[in-house]
């Protein structure tokens, strides 16, 4: 039911955090795939061959556009995780144009575009699986990340409007809501002793996950294991969206 020898994926922003552990899974489970970062060949080229392969593309997905070059290099794909993503910490009244629109454009805008471009040949293989990579901030947003999370509840409603109109074609639609998981982008805030205690008093769990506890979950929706899985938020938090 996991599975995924023969199948094509591309896993964006997968040079480091979640994207990585989500790549490496899908690897390990006999997928082709395509590394990918905005603009470090050099790096895209080396995580690729950590895992094995030699498929790695570059691209910012904050340029309208990047997902029709991307496509260019990949061709057809049976898997797109949307992983890739931007996040400023800014109070909401002080929110400069140039930070919304870049993770708009990033979080949101390329996720749809990723969507155009990809779906359409897994509708025609009647196969596919289409996973965006949402945020636990849709449930209890940040105070200094406003648009972050505005962005990740508008994935939710595009995830639910695609899901429902490709269903039939067999390609699911789902998003992977991470909470706090500990990443490069994560790091120095949780560094701050007095910082990390008050934002793990939070979670039930009582404690900050790690990349690998995202990558069983994208493994079950992007398999045959997850095929009658589609329009859903799988969040992963440890209770922290309770």
């Amino acid at each position: 039911m996991f599975d995924l020898t023969g199948k094509r994926a591309l896993v964006t922003g997968s040079t480091q955090g979640i994207g990585y552990a989500i790549a490496k899974t899908l690897s390990r489970y006999g997928a082709q795939v395509y590394i990918h970062c905005s603009s470090d060949d050099e790096k895209a080229k080396r995580i690729a061959a950590e895992l094995g392969t030699d498929l790695w593309v570059t691209g910012d997905l904050g340029i309208q556009g990047c997902a029709e070059k991307l496509y260019e290099k990949t061709g057809g794909l049976d898997i797109v995780a949307a992983n890739a993503s931007v996040q400023f910490r800014t109070p909401w009244d002080e929110i400069p144009p140039e930070e919304f629109d870049r993770q708009i454009n990033v979080n949101l805008r390329s996720t749809l575009e990723l969507m155009q471009v990809y779906i359409p040949g897994m509708q025609a293989k009647k196969w596919g699986r289409f996973l965006a990579v949402g945020s636990v901030q849709q449930y209890r947003p940040h105070a200094q990340m406003a648009v972050y999370a505005a962005s990740k509840c508008a994935i939710q409603s595009l995830v639910h409007n695609v899901a429902k109109q490709v269903a039939c074609d067999g390609v699911t639609v789902n998003n992977l809501v991470p909470g706090v998981i500990e990443t490069p982008r994560n790091d120095a805030a949780l560094a701050d002793a007095g910082y990390a205690r008050k934002v793990l008093a939070g979670i039930p769990a009582g404690y900050a996950g790690k990349p690998d506890d995202c990558a069983g979950a994208a493994l079950l929706l992007c398999s045959d294991a997850g095929r009658y899985i589609t329009g859903t938020e799988l969040v992963v938090d440890g209770g922290m969206s309770l």
